[in-house]
Order: structure tokens, then sequence, then C-alpha cells
């Protein structure tokens, strides 16, 4: 017979067994360190990357998009077109508020109403509600109407958060900064927020779907990538994000690392000027004067400078093999893909006579633009490319720029480097923003630096965008990319990967829209 001691003792090592061994990932915290954090928590203030990967961990949206962005179900259960302008969505039955209050349609009506128009908000999301009117058709199903057919309504609804009528009426952005609305239906509830520095969560008790790994987590900003290199090797946190392809080999060889690797739809490409014919980037290249003409308005010089760049060279000598050639304007495995077309080949001598043929035999000068911290490596994709054009007899100058005024000038810049991530995850995204002619009034164009504008193009993408049928419009959808392509709308030079490391034991399920969520890391 035990005494009271070795009974006592014998209870302990049970219960400490039993700590061990069941359950041994709950309860424990998860540090990521990340590349920038929210400017806001307001789910609805700025539609960014960096807050969409914040705030989608507290409020869920009624379509929900997989690591391939692809829809799949959220707040909403399921969902169909009942005519070509009326979509039926089935809202999830027994799903709670973090404050313990029910989730009904009457949510979602208020979402709508108060989504696209949110005060003082830097870029709204607007764009992916307007021509929608949603209908309460009871408390768990919603219609929602459109002036004309719409199949992308699916894909505009993984975009934007939904949020509690309830905490959201009369509520304003600082509301949510300071968790006073700050209500949602997530995975997880906002412990802490220091703006520029950290978001902290904790597990939602009551979240409707599989609880979650961990108990906290902790999303701590380290801007620079050697420095976020440098937290996970002391181990001040547990993942970065964005490692830099610099470090690859090094953490590829340390045992106590774990990287995984996988691809985007991040769209790295040169846009072409179109419309300005006496730009004083168009350049003699004997006497430095501006040329008068713009030389882009040669379909053979626009070939020639996709031919001239070696888009396999950028992948291994500048981004380290994080890139796969783009030849389209989105990766396989997004709606849209068209596997016809592949990367242009580096071909200098084709390119050469495209130049000769089309009266530029001694080539002419170019000033090319790029940002300096926006993209993977973005400055020396420049000037690989700078220096690919020098052999075909162009003269040509790199000049780079902080994001913050890149983008604000780059309009004016005749041959620029930019990238596009489609938010849809298919390429109409992609080809309304940077192909289709420019027009306010559509919302067509809107990042179309280049101006290009093809009548054939923007008929197919607009048939693409009224075509509910998915063959037809997966048709339609590739015949406006070949159409661009075969032109030299933009000139595609890659897709890039987007690579996590983790410390041993750990492992991260890549994503295409390189969001980090805590979701997603796991041990096997």
């Amino acid at each position: 017979m035990l005494c009271f001691k070795s009974f006592k003792k014998f209870t302990l090592l049970l219960a400490a067994f039993f700590s061990i061994f069941a359950a041994p990932l709950l309860g424990k915290e998860l540090r990521i360190g990340v590349q920038a954090i929210t400017s806001s928590l307001d789910p609805h203030y700025h539609n960014t990357g960096t807050n969409n990967q914040v705030t989608r961990h507290v409020f869920d949206k009624l379509v929900e998009r997989d690591e391939n962005q692809q829809p799949a179900p959220g707040l909403a259960e399921s969902w169909r077109a009942i005519d070509d302008l009326t979509w039926e969505f089935k809202l999830r039955k027994g799903v709670q508020w973090q404050d313990g209050s029910a989730f009904t349609a009457d949510d979602v009506v208020f979402t709508f109403d108060r989504a696209p128009d949110v005060e003082n908000s830097p870029g709204s999301f607007a764009q992916y509600l307007k021509g929608k009117k949603v209908i309460k058709v009871n408390d768990l199903i919603v219609n929602i109407k459109t002036e004309k057919p719409y199949p992308l309504m699916p894909n505009d609804l993984m975009t934007f958060g939904i949020i509690s009528k309830k905490h959201g009426q009369g509520a304003k952005t600082e509301d949510y900064n300071s968790k006073k609305a700050l209500v949602g239906t997530g995975p997880y509830q906002v412990e802490e927020f220091r703006f520029g520095d950290r978001v902290v969560l904790k597990a939602n008790p009551l979240y409707w779907g599989t609880k979650p790994m961990w108990d906290r987590v902790i999303m701590k900003v380290y801007k620079s990538g050697p420095s976020r290199v440098a937290a996970l090797l002391s181990g001040d946190v547990d993942l970065i994000e964005h490692v830099p392809t610099t470090d690859i080999e090094r953490l590829k060889n340390d045992s106590n690392i774990t990287l995984s690797e996988g691809a985007s739809a991040r769209l790295i490409y040169m846009h072409l000027d179109r419309w300005q014919e006496n730009s004083k980037e168009f350049t003699d290249k004997a006497t430095g004067q501006p040329l008068g003409n713009n030389p882009f308005n040669d379909l053979r010089v626009r070939q020639a400078f996709s031919f001239a760049i070696s888009r396999e060279a950028i992948g291994s000598r500048i981004m380290d093999d994080l890139s796969i050639p783009a030849g389209q304007i989105v990766p396989e495995g997004l709606f849209g893909y068209d596997p016809s077309l592949k990367a242009w080949p580096y071909d200098p001598k084709k390119a050469k006579d495209l130049m000769v043929e089309a009266g530029y035999a001694d080539g002419f000068g170019i000033v090319v633009h790029a940002p300096n911290n926006r993209y993977v490596n973005d400055y020396k994709i420049a000037e690989a490319i700078a220096q690919m054009l020098t052999r075909i007899g162009i003269k040509v100058s790199v000049e780079t720029e902080p994001k913050t005024t890149y983008f604000k000038n780059a309009w004016n810049y005749s041959f620029l480097l930019a990238g596009w991530g489609s938010n849809s995850g298919e390429a109409s995204s992609a080809l309304r923003a940077i192909v289709s002619t420019q027009d306010k009034k559509k919302g067509t164009g809107t990042n179309n630096r280049g101006r290009y504008s093809n009548t054939e193009v923007d008929q197919a993408i607009e048939q693409a965008l009224a075509t509910i049928d998915d063959t037809d419009r997966l048709h339609l959808l590739q015949k406006a990319t070949r159409i661009a392509v075969e032109d030299v709308a933009i000139i595609p030079v890659h897709f890039q990967k987007g690579v996590w490391a983790a410390k041993k034991g750990l492992y991260y399920k890549t994503r295409v829209d390189q969001h980090t969520i805590a979701t997603g890391v796991y041990t096997k």
C-alpha cells in the first residue's frame, strides 16, 4: 500500500505526464516577426495587405479565401446565383459574436452600409460593394442583387470582414482601435495593440470553427529583413515572414530552422508608356535630346524589350530561385490562367533584329524607374533589366525611390517596375486594373500607369465580368490575356515566391496572397 507521501508524489507525476501529452499545443504562445503591422484595427479603414492580415484574425468574411485564394465557406455556408441578377447566401447557424450575441443577417446588411464609406479612409473597399444591394430574407439568408449579371460576387465577398451591428452603430475608426467596438466572430480577439510595434491576440472561446492551436499570438514588427532573421535566430520569435533571399541558403543549412516556401500571386512586371509622345525620358542615344516620338507605340520595340529580358537569370542571380518566370497576368492555379502562354524566351538577337526593323538600329535612351523598398529585390531587378537592355543598344539609366513617393510619381514615368497581386483570386482583377483602358467612371485601369488601351481587350474583360457560366468566363479571360500579352500591354517578369522561416518543429501552410496568419502555423 502506498503511503501518503508516495501517493502524493505519484499523483503529481501523473498530473505532469498528462499536462505534457494531453493536447500539448493548447495554451501555448506563438510569436511572429512581421514586416509591418496594421495601421488600424477597423477592418474597413484601409484595404492593404498588412491591415487585412491582422484583422482577418478577428473578423470573419461571408466567403473566406483558402491558401490558393479560392472561395471557401465562411460566415456564409453556401451560396448560389438564383437568377442572372440575384445571389443567395445562406448564413451559418449558431455563430456568436465575442460578447455572446447571435450573428444574423442584420449584421451583414449593416456591414454593406458601413464598409464602403469609412471616414478618412485612405483606401476603401467600395469597389467590392459598388452596385450591390443586400436584402434580408430572414435571419439566416440574404440576397444580393446587381444591376447586371456579375459572376465575381463570391470573390468580392472574400475581401472585407463582417462587423457587428450592435457594436458598430455610430462607431468610428477610433472606437475599433481602442477596442470599444472591436467585437468579431473570428478565431482571435485583440488583447493589446501598439501602433507600429505589435498586436497581441488571444483565442476566442466562442469561435464557431476549429479552435485555434495557439492560445496567445504576438505579432511584432521588425521592419528590415536582417532584423527579422536575427530575432528568429536569437529565439525572440518563433516564425518570421518575408525571409530575405540573401539569408535563404544560411537558414537552409541551420538544423534548428525550418523553411516553408510557396508560390504567390504577386506579379512583378514592367509598364510601358503608351500615351506620352514627347516624354523627356525617350532620348536620342547620341545627342541626349528628346526623341520627339514614343518608341513604345511600335509593337516591335515592345517585343524587343521583352525578348531582351532574361527572366531565368533574374530568378537565379537576383531572386535566388525564389521566383517563377511569368508569361501572363496570373500564375498557374488561379482562375483565368492560360496554359498555352509561356514566359518570353531570352533572345537578344531577336530583340536586336526587331529594333532594326523598327528603325532603331542604334537604339535610344530610356530611364528605368523602380521602388527601392516595396517588392523583393525591386531595385536590383530594375538594375538587372537595365544591364540586359544595354545589350540590344539601349542607353539606360536607373532611378529608384521609396514607395511613399514612387507610386505618386509613377504615373509620369515611361518605363517602370510595378507589382500586382490578384485580390479576387482570378485574372479579371489584374486585367481590369493594369491593362483595361483607364476610365474612372467604370472603375477600370486604376493602376494602368502606361495608359495602354485596346478595344478587344476591354470588350473581352467586360463580357467576362457579365458572364455567370464559369467555362465561358474562363475562355473570355484567357482571350483578354492572350491579346494583351501578344500586344505587349505590359512585360511580365516573374511571380514572387513567399518564404517563411520558423524554429525547428514549426511549419507554415504557405499562401499565394502571402498573408501570415496564426491558424496557418502547425506542427507535424
